[in-house]
């Protein structure tokens, strides 16, 4: 049975839903401006020492240098495994995932600085760029990736969107719903692209299916067990410090979850799509 499309036109539909509430919500409402200043306010506490440096090293990966590098070369990666379908299909939700972003940004410019930020951030910052870059890197390393191993890719392809999502708030660069805004970009318009793959293939078939076998777990566990342990490492070490910073930052906590489950979900729904 060929796979249906829909399911992931459905997952675009929801993401492009989701897109315009977070814009609704974080252009529009005063209490969730103030929610967006008093969130940043505690990630930017953290800008100092090597999490400074370890922030701007991550932000800076998603660079348009970078990201024109990291997309060629999935693009090879897709040509090497003769995908030529996912070839020519990434670099369209490469470039047309950042593309949306730009041009929503001076269309829905709004002023949302609070005094401590006078001037740090432009008015036309939603969504963030270096967001929609990294998730949709991350989604479309997903694409490319053999059956078997794209559960692993997409836990690790979340980890990293939501690391560069995390460095750039530390940096103060964007507001936590620039963040969101970003990431749903990317996820509509790859899940999209997964509608129009599998939507070719139903019309024309590349070949008989290769297969698949049962997808690999334990890379899945792993990477789990390292952010646990990473985790664990720091609430062992700097208990006292944690605990007043989860005290005073309670949003800031929150938002740490939202952005890393929010990656996590649109990873799994591009894996999801791409199997029924």
């Amino acid at each position: 049975m060929r796979r249906d499309p829909k399911l992931a036109l459905l997952g675009a539909f929801a993401c492009l839903y989701g897109l315009l509430a977070t814009a609704a919500v974080a252009l529009l409402s005063p209490a969730a401006q103030a929610g967006d200043n008093a969130t940043l306010g505690g990630f930017a506490t953290l800008n100092h020492g090597g999490a400074a440096t370890v922030a701007t090293s991550l932000a800076h990966v998603c660079d348009p240098a970078g990201y024109g590098l990291l997309g060629g070369l999935l693009v090879t990666v897709a040509l090497v495994r003769r995908r030529y379908r996912t070839a020519l299909v990434v670099p369209v939700v490469l470039v047309g995932a950042e593309l949306t972003t730009q041009v929503l940004k001076p269309l829905l410019a709004t002023p949302r600085v609070s005094d401590w930020m006078e001037g740090h951030i432009a008015a036309a910052s939603w969504p963030s760029g270096h967001s929609t870059a990294a998730l949709a890197l991350a989604l479309c390393a997903v694409l490319v990736a053999p059956q078997r191993l794209r559960p692993a890719v997409a836990a690790v392809g979340a980890l990293f969107a939501a690391a560069v999502a995390y460095a750039i708030l530390v940096l103060a660069w964007h507001f936590p719903s620039d963040v969101l805004g970003g990431f749903l970009v990317a996820a509509t318009w790859t899940l999209l692209a997964v509608a129009a793959l599998l939507a070719w293939e139903r019309h024309s078939p590349s070949g008989a299916p290769r297969p698949a076998g049962r997808p690999l777990r334990w890379p899945v566990d792993l990477v789990g067990g390292a952010v646990a342990l990473g985790v664990l490492a720091v609430l062992a070490t700097r208990p006292e410090q944690v605990a007043q910073f989860a005290s005073a930052h309670t949003t800031t906590v929150a938002a740490l979850t939202a952005i890393a489950a929010l990656a996590l979900a649109c990873a799994g729904g591009v894996v999801r799509a791409l199997r029924d």
